[in-house]
This record gives structure tokens, C-alpha cells and sequence, in this order.
């Protein structure tokens, strides 16, 4: 056993390195997991056990290393006889030209998918949804969809690559595929939570139901999203918070910014008020907006009034409704506020606030007003 492991001690240090690195990065991840999920139990029990047995597995990770360099150190040859420059050329000369063309031909390709998959995801947005959405809608389509398939190209080469590397390099990847079959499937039921998460993303994404750019309430958070992937999004609330959300923990979505926006007031004027005056004055305010330069374009159905809507405590409430372009309604509602505020002013409409009426006793005369 002893001399097995001399003789191929310095295969076993470098493969010992790479699975050492590796367990790091996932015991990283899954510590990053274990902080997002504090407040539930039952999730961050199931990753504490997993991150126990990525820490036993960088252990045994470092004793083989420890191991495997006594083997090194102690062999007949030496550190200075297994590598020296005709071991290297000769390994060169057999491997390392055709290792070289793989890293190459790949890197190529993951250039020519991250340039050329956009493209495609925008012109096949484009035409599926011409006639039926906003063009800002299917921009915002095309960068969702191209983004996650950039990714999945990119996993698809790396994946591909490595396996024509270690076959190059003579390991049998013929178990080591079924061996990566069992894992997959094992760590399927120990981290049911990340399979969730990847089926969420899944539908959020075929469904098309926000994409980045849009403004959208999700797990009790709303916020601008900033990215969406197959495992979770992150959004930008209105303080510039960031918010990172597993998809799995999505289960309704609310997209205030799909295909169009609306503008939805309700403007509040005195009871003494002449109501079919006010409804002209609203009427021609959202009008004006419409021919505006700046703010014109920005929408899509004149802000004019649907309704009297409630007799509120104070006044009279009548409801405006409009449509926009997305992510214009709250600029559009902002300049229409504005304007009707002056509008009001210069038609001297009252816009009430509050008032008390103070009885004292029966007699009207002395009734006061506050």
C-alpha cells in the first residue's frame, strides 16, 4: 500500500489540492446558505449537518495531502526526480498540446455564446412578442432569458471540458460519470431546499413573469430586480438596499411594471365644491399632460377621472385612472399632482384637510368650528 502511494504520491497531492479547494468553496456556499435561512429551523439544521460533512471532508482532504507529500518527499526519486524538464516535456509532448486546444477551443466558445446568445434571445423575444408587448417589455425579456442561457452554456462547456481533460490526462471517467450520478442524486435529497429553489426559477423564468428591470413585490419585499437566475433573484429596494431572495421562498409575484403601468389617484376636494367643475379641471390637466414634450411619451392612456369615488371624512374623493409606459407611471403621477395643484389653485378649488366641528349644548350659537 505504502509503495503504491510513493509511486503516484504526487498525482494523489495535486488531485488532493483540487478536492480540497473544491470542498472550500461549496462549505463557503452552503455557510452562506446557513445565514439566510436563521429563521427557519428545519432548513438551517439540514445545512449545519452538510456544512459537519464538508468540514470532515476538508479534513480528510488535508490528511491525504499531508500524506501524499511524506510520499513525495520520501520516494526514490525524490521532488527533484519526479519533475524535472524531461518529465515535463515528455507529458507536454503527449498531453499537454491536446489539454492546451481543449482550454483553447472552450474558451472560444464561451466568448462566442456570451456575444452571440443575447442576440439570439433578443431577436427571438423580439419576434414572439412583437404586437403584443411594449418594446422596453421585450428588452427587458431578452437580457432575462439570455443572461440565464449564458450561464447554462457556460456550465454545459466547463462540465464537457474537465471530462475530456481527465480522459486526456488517462482517469476513467466512465464511473466517475456514474459516481457523479449517485452524488447528484444524493445531494438532490440533502439539499432539497437548492432543487427548489432551481424549480422556482424554472417557472418564474418560462413563465416570464418579471424579468430584470421591473419593479415587483416579492417574499414581502419590493424593490427594482437587478438580476434573475434558475436559483434566486436579487432586487433593490427604494432605500438601495439589495435584497437577495432563494426563488423557492417565492410563492406570489407582483409586477407592477409588466407590458404597461398605471396611474391610479384619488384626488380629494371640498364637499362645497362644484363636482362636474372639478372633473373639467381634471379632465383637461390630464389632457395637457398627454400633449406634453417630455412627459407625452411616456404615456399611454390619458389620466382621465373614472369615478366619484368615497365620501371621505374631510372631502369628496374622485379617482383618476391612466395608462403608462413601464416604469413611468411614478414620474407621470408626480408631474400630475403638480399640475393639479395648480390648476386648483388658479380655478380656487378647495383641496380640504381635516376639520373638527365642536358642540357645545344645543343652541347653534355655540357651535365652533376648528
Amino acid at each position: 500500500m505504502w509503495e503504491w502511494i510513493t509511486g503516484n504520491g504526487f498525482g494523489i497531492l495535486i488531485w488532493s489540492i483540487v478536492a480540497l479547494i473544491t470542498f472550500v468553496v461549496l462549505l463557503n456556499r452552503v455557510q452562506d446558505r446557513i445565514e439566510r435561512e436563521k429563521e427557519k429551523s428545519k432548513a438551517e439544521k439540514r445545512y449545519m449537518k452538510i456544512r459537519n460533512a464538508m468540514r470532515v471532508l476538508i479534513g480528510i482532504c488535508l490528511g491525504i495531502i499531508t500524506l501524499a507529500a511524506v510520499a513525495v518527499v520520501n520516494s526514490e526519486q525524490g521532488v527533484e526526480g519526479m519533475i524535472t524538464s524531461e518529465t515535463i516535456e515528455i507529458w507536454f509532448m503527449e498531453h499537454g498540446a491536446y489539454i492546451l486546444a481543449i482550454l483553447a477551443v472552450s474558451y472560444v466558445l464561451y466568448r462566442v455564446a456570451k456575444l452571440l446568445m443575447p442576440r439570439v434571445a433578443q431577436k427571438w423575444v423580439h419576434i414572439r412578442g412583437k404586437g403584443r408587448q411594449a418594446r422596453e417589455e421585450r428588452d427587458k425579456r431578452g437580457a432575462t432569458v439570455s443572461s440565464v442561457m449564458v450561464r447554462w452554456i457556460t456550465i454545459l462547456i466547463v462540465v464537457v471540458a474537465v471530462m475530456m481533460i481527465l480522459a486526456e490526462i488517462g482517469v476513467n471517467i466512465v464511473p466517475l460519470m456514474a459516481g457523479a450520478g449517485i452524488a447528484g442524486v444524493a445531494f438532490g435529497f440533502g439539499a432539497q431546499g437548492v432543487v427548489k429553489d432551481m424549480l422556482r426559477g424554472l417557472f418564474i423564468i418560462s413563465q416570464n413573469q418579471y424579468n430584470k428591470g421591473d419593479v415587483v413585490r416579492v417574499a414581502g419585499i419590493t424593490g427594482l430586480v437587478e438580476d434573475v437566475s434558475m436559483w434566486r433573484t436579487i432586487m433593490r429596494d427604494l432605500d438601495g438596499i439589495v435584497h437577495t431572495i432563494p426563488n423557492g421562498e417565492i410563492t406570489t409575484s407582483s409586477n407592477y411594471t409588466k407590458e404597461w403601468s398605471r396611474v391610479n389617484l384619488n384626488i380629494s376636494v371640498a364637499y362645497g365644491e362644484d363636482l362636474d367643475h372639478v372633473i373639467a379641471v381634471l379632465n383637461r390637466v390630464g389632457a395637457e399632460l398627454a400633449q406634453d414634450n417630455t412627459f407625452g411619451p411616456m404615456i399611454i392612456g390619458t389620466p382621465r377621472v373614472l369615478r366619484v369615488d368615497n365620501f371621505g371624512d374631510s372631502g369628496i374623493e374622485i379617482k383618476v385612472l391612466g395608462e403608462t409606459k413601464p416604469l413611468k407611471q411614478w414620474d407621470v403621477m408626480g408631474e400630475l399632482r403638480k399640475r393639479i395643484k395648480k390648476a386648483f389653485d388658479e380655478e380656487d378649488i378647495e383641496i380640504p384637510w381635516p376639520h373638527i366641528k365642536l358642540y357645545y349644548g344645543n343652541a347653534k350659537s355655540s357651535r365652533r368650528e376648528v
